[in-house]
C-alpha cells in the first residue's frame, strides 16, 4: 500500500502518510492546507474543511485538483 489515509474522529485530526523507501511518512499540507497524493496526482484533500465538515469546499477542492494538469497526465498514462 503506498498511501493511506487515518482519520481520528476523537481528536479531529487526520493524517495521510505515503510509504517511502520502505517507510510511512506523514503527508505535510501545503500552504493553502490540502493534503495532495504522491500516488494519485489530482487527488486532493481539504483535511481541515473535512474536519468541520464544510463538504461543498472538500468537494470543490477535490474537483481542482481533477481538472488539474497533473491529474489530466496521470490519466492518460493510465490509458496508454
Amino acid at each position: 500500500m503506498k498511501e493511506y489515509i487515518v482519520w481520528q474522529v476523537l481528536d479531529q485530526k487526520i493524517n495521510w502518510f505515503y510509504l517511502d523507501q520502505g517507510e510511512y511518512l506523514d503527508l505535510i499540507a501545503d500552504d493553502s492546507g490540502i493534503l495532495r497524493s504522491q500516488t494519485f496526482p489530482g487527488l486532493w484533500l481539504a483535511a481541515t474543511e473535512l474536519l468541520a465538515g464544510n463538504m461543498q469546499r472538500v468537494l470543490a477542492i477535490l474537483q481542482v485538483g481533477l481538472q488539474s494538469n497533473e491529474h489530466t497526465v496521470f490519466v492518460q498514462t493510465l490509458a496508454a
